[in-house]
């Protein structure tokens, strides 16, 4: 955790998230839990869903936008046979198939074919904004409205029989995000020729942040910055160079230290992150500085 003068608190808090929260309620009492009110999420959990939601504090907020690029993993369980409203439990069940028939090797195969680059259509209820509201909102309102398929990542789709629950199959799901596991679901019922919904849900990581880390949200701690981008490449800059990175100018790659096409986290002598930046013009320039500019430096950016 960092806390510079009167800026309060800076950091990256991995949360093991309740059902019956929503994401934005775990914000809300993080506020209260760390007495600031500058606080984000990277990634929104349904409220039946529990697992890792990763919180940016302070200057950190500022690093969301780096782990919204990274695999989430999820397990979960699918019930065959049933189709709801919302796609998962929390739904009215609007239609039932017979899929008795169905066999281990058929489900396996038709999540196999839900791998890789797919179109998926954001189901109705979800926080996706269409015309300035949010689906959800307008699905309360008994409004469906056209939903264009976007194209989303899943990298792995693995499932294996609940022993003892026919019909009930646990799920691994890798996948970019913006992917809506519900609906991948619902997904291998149709390709089936029936239907299924989502049972349960949690998420195990965001990218390298899983729930070894995580806590609930009145215990959570709060790691340096530099978590959020462990992902990128790192170079430690020295002191004359590291003010320079404070300033947000741009530098020279080489007096930078990098090689590549970036983005690269910039970090001090400590190992404290300073900034992260990115290839510009044959130079590098900053995209996000986290640490505040060294009040005894002068000179123009």
């Amino acid at each position: 955790m960092a806390r510079r003068g009167g800026e309060g608190p800076s950091g990256v808090a991995v949360v093991d998230k309740e059902a019956g929260w929503t994401s934005h309620d775990v914000v809300a009492r993080a506020r209260r839990v760390l007495g600031t009110r500058r606080i984000g999420h990277a990634g929104t959990l349904d409220p039946d869903a529990t697992g890792v939601l990763v919180l940016g504090v302070g200057r950190a907020t500022r690093l969301l936008r780096y782990l919204g690029e990274l695999p989430k993993s999820y397990v979960g369980e699918i019930v065959l046979g049933t189709a709801t409203s919302t796609l998962d439990a929390s739904g009215e069940v609007v239609a039932t198939h017979d899929m008795s028939a169905v066999t281990d090797d058929e489900v396996r195969a038709a999540a196999a074919a839900l791998t890789g680059d797919i179109l998926q259509v954001p189901p109705m209820v979800s926080a996706l904004k269409v015309g300035g509201r949010r689906l959800h909102e307008l699905a309360r309102e008994g409004v469906e409205v056209e939903r264009r398929p976007r194209p989303v990542t899943v990298y792995r789709f693995d499932v294996e029989p609940v022993e003892g629950e026919a019909g009930v199959w646990r799920a691994e799901v890798v996948c970019s995000g913006g992917t809506y596991v519900r609906s991948l679901a619902a997904d291998l019922g149709a390709a089936l020729g029936g239907s299924a919904h989502l049972r349960s849900l949690r998420r195990t990581a965001v990218g390298h942040l899983g729930l070894d880390r995580a806590r609930p949200v009145d215990e959570l701690e709060l790691g340096p910055p530099a978590l959020a981008v462990a992902h990128l490449a790192a170079v430690n800059v020295p002191d004359e160079v590291a003010l320079e990175v404070r300033q947000g100018r741009v530098l020279d790659r080489e007096r930078l230290g990098v090689t590549g096409d970036g983005p690269w986290a910039v970090m001090d002598r400590a190992g404290d992150l300073l900034a992260v930046y990115v290839a510009h013009r044959g130079r590098t320039k900053p995209e996000v500085v986290v640490a505040p500019p060294d009040v005894t430096a002068r000179g123009d950016r």
